[in-house]
């Protein structure tokens, strides 16, 4: 399968889970709407799904959403694979991704010591 087609597949499967989600279509309690699906690598035969979740609230409950959503895997699947219509459905991983939380927490820091370096002039 074509690079380019495997990009907006996951693209697709993104924004299904993330309507999924605001929905609450997902019944498990440790699953919020408040989880962020940030990206969808779509393996190249189509096999398997690494879907990287990340949220503002603490590791903890970003870990707990995962482990929810892990568990809910089998029914996100196959509420996605009856509305896209493709020969191989790929079995999801979901991931906890702290990378924009890390972001933002470097930008504060740079954001700081911006501040501090026109306090010091």
């Amino acid at each position: 399968m074509g690079q380019y087609r495997l990009i907006r597949l996951g693209e697709q499967i993104k924004q299904e889970i993330a309507t999924m989600l605001l929905r609450h279509e997902v019944k498990d309690p440790r699953v919020n709407e408040f989880l962020t699906i940030n990206r969808v690598e779509v393996a190249g035969d189509l096999a398997y799904a690494k879907v990287y979740v990340s949220s503002f609230m603490d590791d903890k409950a970003v870990e707990r959403g995962v482990e929810g959503l892990q568990s809910a895997a089998g029914f996100i699947q196959s509420c996605i694979a009856k509305k896209l219509s493709i020969y191989k459905f790929p079995k999801f991983t979901f991931i906890a991704d702290f990378s924009m939380k890390e972001g933002y927490k470097m930008v504060q820091k740079l954001n700081a010591l911006e501040s501090e370096r026109k306090s010091d002039e």
